[in-house]
């Protein structure tokens, strides 16, 4: 009781707000919303006119006021509740620390502690307040209810390895120490607290914290949506295991072809798509998204001859389809910071440089990737070569050739064939009437006009 009789002697203060009974939790919900929105503070139910009245006290109770601020005040917060004195005058304290997150709002109205009043925050300091807010990063801030203990730290561990065998030398320094240097972790009074990207690169259990940080991949039998899946699956826990075990979810469900060249024992393979297009891809779609956006998650479908990547969020502030590979901008820097320590992701603005290098340097030279913006969402297509199927035929090389030089030129004639091949006109004649029959070529014209396109 020593605790209430000095909180009497003072009455209600920016730290303390009174209630007669938890009927006025309403009442009470703007003075916690307050609080958050300033330096933190407790509302004390079974206290009125400066006198204990007591306030019944339950489990049902209890829990009841935790749910009502978890549901009403976003983002969403864990009180600490604490029952006062006995008998029948028991007083209910519910206090919040200063917010980590700010702004607070309650049902949708921020609320700021003044004195011994809730005011509404007037929407010039709001705009204030989120301008500057949004020089800071999400993935920066500190994830409100986290704690040392919901960081794997056995992942901690992998990632210093595989970072001094990259750099090639010891760290001398705990993983604790390393993870702050990285803003993993960042100091919240006296304890280090795990950040909203520590807690998505190395924590126990991410989808506690973020439910929606979960990777979903359609696999289609044609190339429609809408048709019957071959398979569907959701990937999560921590970053670093969804980006491992998402691409080779994909890269097992996609076609590599092998083919015997001329001159050689053993068969080359070619890859529907660029191996490095692809993770560079997947990397992007988690590490990018906007995690502020609710119930949206990283969507991949595979497709007969394409696959979409579906990240939530448009593209950052003055990036667009046409200048992504001339603008560089990331929301979610630490992200991407730690990423690229251990080379999950290219240097700063170098990994679209590459997706475009890798494409172009595909035997088949698929068509270039699309871009699109829908406001609410990137979608990235990659596309499969048209001529991939060709290459599961056991074809000579000159036929190769020629399929190449009919596809980058529009057609081939006899004539054409026999010179990029260096052989007579019966072999030239044989090896098209083979590519004819097979439906790789379509002829066009008769006699010496007579020219081969890809059908």
């Amino acid at each position: 009781m020593n605790e209430i009789n000095e909180l009497l002697k003072y009455g209600e203060s920016e730290k303390a707000e009174f209630k007669k009974s938890t009927a006025q939790l309403e009442k009470g919900l703007k003075a916690v919303c307050g609080f958050l929105n300033h330096s933190g503070g407790s509302v004390y139910f079974g206290i009125h006119e400066g006198k204990v009245v007591g306030q019944e006290v339950s489990d049902s109770t209890l829990r009841s006021i935790s749910q009502k601020i978890r549901q009403n005040i976003k983002p969403e917060v864990s009180p600490e509740i604490t029952v006062l004195g006995t008998g029948k005058e028991k007083v209910i304290q519910v206090r919040v620390k200063e917010g980590l997150n700010k702004l607070y709002y309650l049902n949708g109205i921020a609320y700021k502690r003044v004195g011994a009043e809730n005011i509404v925050i007037p929407p010039e300091e709001l705009e204030r307040i989120i301008l500057n807010k949004r020089k800071k990063n999400w993935d920066f801030e500190i994830c409100e209810d986290a704690n040392l203990g919901d960081i794997d730290w056995e992942k901690a561990e992998w990632f210093k390895e595989r970072y001094e065998f990259i750099i090639k030398r010891k760290i001398h320094t705990s993983s604790e120490d390393l993870l702050k240097s990285l803003n993993c972790l960042r100091s919240a009074g006296d304890k280090n607290k795990p950040t909203n990207a520590g807690v998505l690169l190395f924590g126990n259990d991410p989808q506690k914290f973020f439910p929606n940080t979960r990777v979903t991949i359609a696999v289609y039998l044609s190339k429609k949506v809408g048709t019957k899946h071959k398979d569907i699956r959701d990937f999560q826990g921590c970053l670093l295991d969804i980006i491992d075990e998402t691409n080779e979810f994909i890269n097992k469900n996609i076609n590599t072809y092998s083919y015997l060249k001329e001159g050689q024992l053993a068969r080359e393979d070619i890859s529907q798509y660029p191996p490095f297009v692809l993770r560079e891809l997947l990397v992007n779609a988690v590490a990018h998204r906007d995690y502020t956006t609710s119930g949206a998650r990283v969507i991949i479908k595979i497709f007969e001859d394409r696959i979409e990547y579906q990240s939530p969020g448009p593209l950052p502030a003055g990036i667009t389809p046409e200048n992504i590979l001339k603008e560089t901008s990331h929301r979610n820097p630490v992200l991407m910071k730690v990423l690229n320590k251990i080379r999950y992701v290219e240097e700063v603005g170098e990994g679209w440089d590459r997706i475009m290098d890798e494409i172009e340097s595909h035997p088949l030279h698929p068509a270039f990737p699309k871009i699109e913006d829908t406001g609410a969402s990137v979608i990235v297509t990659i596309f499969s070569p048209k001529d991939f199927e060709s290459f599961d035929l056991d074809l000579n090389d000159r036929q190769r050739r020629a399929i190449e030089y009919a596809r980058k030129r529009g057609n081939i004639t006899k004539r054409e064939y026999m010179k990029l091949n260096e052989v007579s006109a019966r072999t030239a004649h044989i090896d098209i009437k083979e590519l004819f029959i097979r439906d790789i070529f379509k002829k066009i014209g008769v006699g010496r006009a007579t020219k081969y396109t890809m059908k």
